[in-house]
């Protein structure tokens, strides 16, 4: 799969458990991290929760792919699952603003993710 497909598994699986406010950045030319981030927010640390579990399911049953490190569980107000290509970031609504990934990585070019969420 490439990383576009890989990506497009994560946000179909946040739209699905009802993340907030998804996007991708494909971020190839700014940085070797990876290739897109994944960004969503979660109403609840048990919905953070919730999320990153559809997401991780998702990647492993649709993509064949798991995690190569997972950070922020305890906290529960940013959670990062890195599949190399791919990173998917999980925030709380206060953790998105103080972060501010779009901001910061503004240069990147924003997928368009209309066909593939649900409309709010």
């Amino acid at each position: 799969m490439t990383p576009k497909e890989l990506a497009i598994i994560a946000a179909k699986a946040l739209d699905e458990k009802k993340g907030k406010e998804i996007a991708a950045i494909e971020v190839t030319e700014q940085t070797t991290l990876a290739d897109y981030f994944v960004i969503a927010t979660g109403t609840s640390n048990t919905q953070i929760n919730a999320l990153c579990g559809a997401v991780e399911k998702a990647m492993d049953e649709q993509g064949g792919e798991k995690p190569l490190r997972r950070e922020g569980y305890r906290d529960g107000t940013w959670v990062l699952l890195d599949y190399g290509c791919v990173v998917v970031h999980v925030f709380s609504a206060e953790a998105r603003e103080f972060y501010s990934l779009e901001r910061l990585w503004h240069d990147g070019k924003p997928m368009d993710l209309s066909a593939v969420l649900t409309a709010d």
